[in-house]
């Protein structure tokens, strides 16, 4: 087994360890479906692919991280997880932040998704085009996403409330896009230079 087969066997592992468990009790069933979705999707189709176009080491360990975070969400609910409840402790909020680390995510992890597949597609020129339409990719998401929390809010009204994860806060949708957009423009700045070196190491392999 070469070596990014045995590191997507270990994440492949750890994320579906962490699913399967998750899914035993969590503490409400339909919340947790609505939530590890994106999960039962991705999985799927990242193993399909490891061959056929396999991604950049780190690329795989971020997206194991947000679907771990995603799990987490789904087993308590985010208003529920109890390391958001250390983090509220620990900063001091008024709510369990749980749903915004996760949100930050949604703009971070995306942001190097859209970076590897437009620069290995050579579909854009230069790194300041890449950089602008990564992040207008990462905000697509975030809105699709708050689209599908108010198609389940108007399908399912109350019942939706542990899917939401608003606890009671008129801004959330604003806030949760506006973590989406720090996640992007953080992990442009912090890691382009990181990615690039995977990326030219994925290229010469």
């Amino acid at each position: 087994m070469k070596h990014p087969d045995r590191l997507t066997a270990i994440l492949g592992s750890i994320v579906v360890a962490a699913l399967i468990v998750s899914g035993i009790s969590p503490y409400d069933r339909a919340t947790w479906l609505m939530e590890v979705a994106p999960v039962l999707l991705a999985l799927p189709l990242l193993w399909l692919t490891r061959r056929s176009f396999p991604l950049t080491a780190l690329l795989y360990v971020l997206i194991a991280i947000h679907a771990l975070v995603l799990i987490g969400g789904g087993a308590y609910t985010y208003a529920r997880v109890p390391f958001g409840f250390w983090l509220q402790d620990l900063l001091g909020t008024t709510r369990n932040p749980y749903d915004k680390v996760g949100h930050f995510l949604q703009g971070f992890v995306p942001a190097l998704v859209a970076r590897e597949i437009l620069l290995r597609g050579d579909w854009v020129r230069g790194a300041k085009m890449t950089a602008f339409l990564c992040v207008c990719i990462a905000l697509a998401i975030s809105a699709c996403y708050e689209l599908i929390e108010w198609a389940a809010a108007l399908a399912m009204g109350q019942g939706a409330n542990e899917f939401l994860g608003t606890q009671g806060d008129p801004w959330d949708t604003q806030s949760d896009m506006f973590l989406a957009l720090l996640g992007a423009i953080a992990a442009l700045l912090l890691l382009s230079g990181w990615h690039n070196r995977q990326l030219h190491r994925l290229r010469r392999g």
